[in-house]
């Protein structure tokens, strides 16, 4: 059935429809309530009248619908939690119990019980939580309120299991329409429990979700391994691309926008206005390269003009991540605070806070000078812990003639003339030797230092001495040798840059860090990502327009921050927090709930939940929503056949839906 199809037979669903008799047709008739409130119901259930209903699952959703009066069209929406207790259950359980001891049969064919006892054993009691209420509003459009805004007596409502399109409506209800519009996509079908002798049988409820609710919010993946987390990304991954290649206008430079049109990134029809650019990074590799698991439907292989893939080494088919810190000075020097920023060594916070961005008046010749010195310093560390520079490179800065003697007697070393990065190290390490002495001569003269304090603290790291003509006491410039591999000495444009365009054109990039140590994976993905939100933010001062753009990260606790983690200024907390203003949305997939930041939970809008193994990761799920009716059945599952059984909710949804995600496949 096609897409208008499914919309139209959905729209045109009665959800109070009767028959002549005045019963609803909406569904099978189950029980009634005999106790209501704002956010319970209590239930009386007949043994057949489940049977009729072919079985009533744990998490099942049932309608009640007030019957009292024909000018009152509401039901309220109810979610089955658990069985309940009811008033004659002690006086059921004492009279079971004598039939034991008389050793009668109380159940099957041969039941020895007479009628009325079977009949009055056959009633038991269900609890379920009240999710909210469908009415007709005055325009006769059908709504959905996530509350309760009145309840009679219980005896007043009748209870039934929804019939299949009523169900379909349930679930695919949206205050802004159905899901089933051209440009959402089946995510699966609803599935109550693991065990399905009787929903096998029944119809299959597709399940549709809005791209809408992805672009630039925040998805949450959860569950053990090998539980379709993956797949569940793929088919977002998929619904994006379909959704990015119908976007109606391309981003360029002079797409500045009004402030109405910067908040309202969508067209009328519900499309992106700009390509989305989509960032996967692949910690394990499992998007970037081909394994088994994909059978075919391998991101880059399916979308191979829109996708672009690095590494962080050189291999057929991918754009290698590296970066010359001898041309992009502030680029590379980022990348080294972000290696050092958990080291809390004196010497190494000075030098981690040296200023080495340009001056911002070139005509400044004091300052020129100051900043050539410093670079070239800073140049000298990285020669020394083994980062190759450019063929013939040399460094160029202002030294005096006694500076020079000091480390030739004939002062042929002139470093204004430009010099090698081995003689500059020489340079500098004798001029650090015999600073003390130089400088008493130069402050007498001038009333100041020869050297400011950042380039001390660049000197104590090259030289590993903290005094001048000291010993060398400390790590200095050996703390950066093992990023040295991040270095290249070719000359192109810097990676993040370039990823930052191809996002920009709607372009699918997949990070690969399969090959990187933890420590590797951390830099690059927050380079990027700092790169994009930068960008994102510039857009947003100078009410430019901004693309979506998409974060994926597979296994997240290896990068996001811990959940004791109190730094709200972390790249991904910030996304989180501010993401959605700069259209940039945030998708992450890990096992561990209890192991992610709360700034970061606390932001999600989508939740994916398959199968948690142990209490801590309940406890932690049941503070969102209203995850907590299915915390016990989460710790349940059959590896053969639970392998994509998720509760969902979603942005645009009102509460959380059990859904079996359709396997991935091929768009045809």
């Amino acid at each position: 059935m096609n897409f208008e199809n499914v919309v139209q037979k959905i729209a045109e669903t009665d959800v109070f429809a009767r028959d002549q008799s005045g019963r609803f047709q909406t569904g099978t008739f189950v029980g009634r309530p005999f106790y209501l409130d704002y956010d319970r119901s209590y239930v009386l259930v007949a043994d057949s009248w489940k049977h009729q209903a072919k079985g009533i699952p744990q998490g099942s959703f049932l309608l009640a619908y007030y019957d009292n009066e024909e000018n009152v069209a509401e039901a309220l929406l109810l979610r089955v939690l658990r069985p309940a207790k009811l008033p004659t259950d002690n006086d059921i359980i004492a009279s079971m119990v004598e039939y034991y001891k008389d050793n009668l049969r109380t159940s099957g064919q041969n039941n020895e019980l007479d009628t009325f006892t079977r009949y009055e054993f056959s009633f038991s009691g269900l609890e379920c939580r009240v999710l909210g209420t469908f009415y007709y509003d005055s325009d006769t459009r059908l709504r959905f309120g996530a509350d309760v805004e009145n309840f009679y007596s219980a005896h007043n409502y009748q209870v039934y299991k929804p019939n299949k399109e009523v169900l379909e409506l349930i679930v695919n209800f949206r205050e802004n329409g159905i899901a089933g519009q051209p440009q959402d996509i089946r995510i699966g079908r609803v599935r109550y429990s693991s065990s399905r002798r009787f929903q096998q049988e029944e119809d299959v409820m597709p399940v549709y979700v809005s791209p809408q609710d992805f672009l630039g919010k925040r998805t949450a993946l959860f569950g053990m391994t090998r539980t379709g987390k993956s797949n569940t990304i793929k088919k977002i991954i998929q619904a994006t691309v379909m959704m990015s290649e119908r976007a109606p206008f391309a981003l360029t430079a002079n797409s500045a926008m009004s402030l109405e049109e910067v908040l309202d990134p969508f067209t009328n029809d519900g499309l992106p206005k700009f390509p989305v650019g989509q960032i996967i990074f692949d910690i394990n590799g499992e998007y970037a390269n081909p394994n088994l698991q994909d059978a075919g439907t391998a991101i880059f292989d399916m979308y191979k003009d829109a996708t672009v893939r690095y590494s962080v080494l050189e291999k057929p088919g991918f754009k290698v991540m590296k970066v010359n810190f001898y041309r992009d000075i502030e680029a590379g020097f980022e990348l080294i605070r972000s290696h050092l920023a958990l080291d809390g060594a004196d010497y190494v916070r000075s030098f981690l806070s040296v200023d080495l961005a340009p001056p911002d008046d070139p005509s400044d010749y004091s300052a020129k000078t100051r900043y050539e010195r410093k670079v070239a310093a800073y140049f000298c560390c990285l020669y020394r812990a083994g980062f190759k520079p450019p063929s013939t490179f040399k460094v160029k800065f202002s030294g005096n003639e006694k500076l020079n003697k000091l480390v030739r007697e004939d002062g042929s070393l002139d470093p204004s003339k430009g010099i090698s990065l081995s003689e500059a190290t020489d340079w500098f390490t004798t001029v650090w030797d015999e600073y003390s002495t130089y400088n008493i001569e130069y402050h007498q003269k001038q009333g100041r230092e020869w050297a400011d304090e950042d380039l001390k603290a660049l000197l104590i790291f090259l030289t590993r001495k903290s005094k001048p003509g000291g010993n060398a006491n400390n790590s200095g410039y050996r703390k950066i040798r093992n990023i040295a591999r991040l270095h290249t000495d070719t000359v192109g444009k810097p990676f993040d840059q370039e990823i930052m365009e191809k996002l920009r054109d709607g372009r699918i990039v997949i990070i690969d860090l399969s090959q990187g140590d933890p420590e590797i994976q951390r830099l690059y993905s927050e380079r990027i990502c700092r790169r994009i939100f930068a960008d994102a933010m510039e857009h947003f001062i100078h009410s430019d327009s901004n693309n979506f753009i998409e974060f994926y990260f597979e296994e997240a606790h290896n990068l996001f921050p811990k959940k004791e983690d109190k730094d709200l200024n972390q790249i991904y907390n910030r996304l989180a927090k501010e993401g959605a203003k700069l259209n940039l949305g945030l998708i992450y997939a890990t096992q561990e709930v209890s192991s992610i930041s709360a700034n970061i939970l606390k932001n999600t809008q989508n939740w994916f939940i398959a199968h948690l193994n142990n209490e801590d990761e309940t406890r932690e799920i049941k503070k969102y929503y209203d995850f907590g009716d299915f915390a016990d059945s989460l710790t349940r599952f059959s590896a053969d056949t639970d392998k994509g059984f998720v509760r969902m909710k979603t942005y645009s949804n009102s509460f959380v839906v059990p859904v079996q995600i359709d396997r991935f496949i091929q768009e045809e």
